[in-house]
Parts: structure tokens; C-alpha cells; sequence
């Protein structure tokens, strides 16, 4: 049901933005345009790892990662949100949250169920929150290099936007990854030692 679920949702965001695609490039507005066949891809990852993969989804996460496209993509690039000043900054903090439980899924999934390992809870409270950080600064190497090489404006404000858009991120990030190792150290607790994540 979950995979049946993440391919309709992002089908239907990849026609809404092929969509804004055409229509754009019909009335020359080559920013909008470019933006849009960025929401296909983007909007195409879920789709594509449903497809080609078996991976089981966590489905609160690709919900989230689609309203997070929504909101960069459409409100915050096409309909001009950005300019509000606090939209950026906003999405970012959102982005980190959205990774670091992203990261918490990754850990379950690649440790918890094939490891067998026993864990500290900040074991579990680093490894989100450097999930997150690590997410924000691919992101700002992507912002550079696009204005870098395709003389894109994506670091409006420079280096103050760049520091103010990675603190958001691991300000995210942050409060998932207390969360996380509160969350875990509250396990330990209940059965007086670290927990076997099986």
C-alpha cells in the first residue's frame, strides 16, 4: 500500500510540474521553467527508487519530502515566497528536521535490523544530527555551483545567506537528534542497559 501510495504522489507531482514546465516555456519565463523540470527530477526520486528498488518506504518521510518540494519549488521559487525573507531560512530549518529523520530511517534500515548491535544513545543523537549537516552542506555546495557555472542567483545574499541557511539546517537537525538519543537514552533506562536494535 505504502509503495502504491509514494508512486501516485509523486506522479502527481511530476505532472504538476511538467505542467508549469510548458506553460512557462510557452510564455517564455525561462527561471520558472527551469525550476519546474527541477521539480520533475526532484519529484521523480521517490518514484524511481519505488520502481526500481525494494526498499520499504517510510511514508511520513516521502509525504514530507514532496510538501518540502512544494514549498522550495513552488511557493518559494515560482510564486516568489523567497523574497519574504523568512521562507528561506524556514525551508531550511524544515529540510534539516526532514533529514535527519530521513537519517534515522537510514540507520534503522542499514543497522538496526542487519547490524544487531548494541548502541549509545549519542551514538544515535551524532549520527542525526551530522545526517542533517552533512544534507545542508550538499545542498550549499549545489546553490555555489550553480551560480558558479550556470550563472544562477542561488546565493542571494552570499556568504551571510550560506551560514544562515547551514544553521537553520542543523538547528533542524538539532532538535530530531535530541529527540532521537532522548528517545533511545529512555530505552536504555527500561531495560537497564543499551538496547539490541533487532
Amino acid at each position: 500500500m505504502n509503495r502504491k501510495l509514494v508512486l501516485l504522489l509523486s506522479f502527481l507531482y511530476i505532472a504538476f510540474m511538467a505542467y508549469l514546465f510548458f506553460h512557462y516555456r510557452s510564455t517564455e519565463e525561462s527561471f520558472k521553467s527551469t525550476i519546474a523540470i527541477g521539480g520533475v527530477v526532484c519529484g521523480a526520486v521517490p518514484l524511481l527508487l519505488a520502481l526500481f528498488t525494494k526498499l520499504q518506504f517510510n511514508l511520513p518521510i516521502v509525504i514530507s519530502y514532496l510538501l518540502f518540494l512544494v514549498g522550495s519549488q513552488y511557493f518559494g521559487s515560482i510564486r516568489g515566497w523567497y523574497g519574504l525573507g523568512w521562507w528561506d531560512t524556514f525551508m531550511h530549518f524544515l529540510s534539516g528536521a526532514i533529514l535527519a529523520f530521513s537519517g534515522i530511517a537510514l540507520y534503522e534500515r542499514l543497522v538496526h535490523r542487519d547490524g544487531k548491535v548494541e548502541i549509545s544513545p549519542w551514538i544515535i543523537f551524532l549520527f542525526t544530527l551530522s545526517f542533517a549537516a552533512l544534507g545542508g552542506v550538499i545542498w550549499e555546495i549545489y546553490e555555489f555551483s550553480s551560480d558558479q557555472f550556470f550563472n544562477m542567483t542561488l546565493q542571494g545574499g552570499g556568504n551571510d545567506d550560506t551560514m544562515i541557511d547551514l544553521i537553520s539546517d542543523t538547528g533542524g537537525g538539532l532538535i530530531i537528534a535530541l529527540w532521537a538519543g532522548f528517545r533511545t537514552k529512555m530505552k536504555v533506562k527500561k531495560n537497564h542497559q543499551y538496547p539490541k536494535l533487532s
